[in-house]
């Protein structure tokens, strides 16, 4: 396979393992089971209400739960600690950035890395943000909107970018 076919290929589906919103400016994570998401407001009822149109959702990898922990020396760490929208399973999120991907009934594009803030220090302790470099995941912009469920399937759609350049 060339390049431009790797970078095209996705024989697995992801998996929507986790929802989180967030109503107020350091407030507590709610975990839901659905979430309306539009290209105006970014998750609904999240405080955030998509004002960066690049950083409209934010996902991290379900699999990176697990790394994070024992960078921590702790069993687990809960989702809603990490302060990220969805958090997904079987699927590299890190490959869909510069792709557009549907998660429900919504597409995503995703735009670039979402780093840690250095409140993962006061949700996690000390060393947490350095735990969690490398680890945080994806910022997206809405291009459709729609709802999502626990359980959606994630399934990469297309790379707009890289379709309209010749990468062999």
């Amino acid at each position: 396979m060339n390049m431009k076919e790797l970078l095209a290929s996705y024989p697995r589906q992801g998996r929507l393992h986790w929802i989180g919103t967030r109503p107020l400016p350091r407030g507590e994570v709610l975990s839901v089971e659905k979430v309306e998401i539009t290209i105006s407001e970014g998750i609904v009822g999240d405080h955030y209400q998509g004002r960066s149109k690049q950083r409209q959702v934010t996902l991290i990898q379900w699999e990176h739960l697990d790394v994070v922990a024992r960078l921590m020396h702790v069993d687990q760490v809960d989702p809603a600690l990490l302060r990220r929208n969805l958090v997904v399973a079987g699927i590299n999120v890190q490959s869909l950035i510069q792709s557009r991907f549907r998660i429900g009934e919504v597409i995503l594009e995703g735009t670039g890395a979402c780093h840690p803030c250095s409140r993962m220090e006061e949700n996690l302790g000390p060393g947490g943000y350095q735990a969690m470099r490398g680890h945080g995941g994806i910022t997206c912009k809405v291009i459709s909107s729609g709802i999502v469920h626990l359980n959606d399937p994630v399934i990469w759609l297309e790379n707009p970018d890289r379709a309209s350049k010749k990468t062999d």
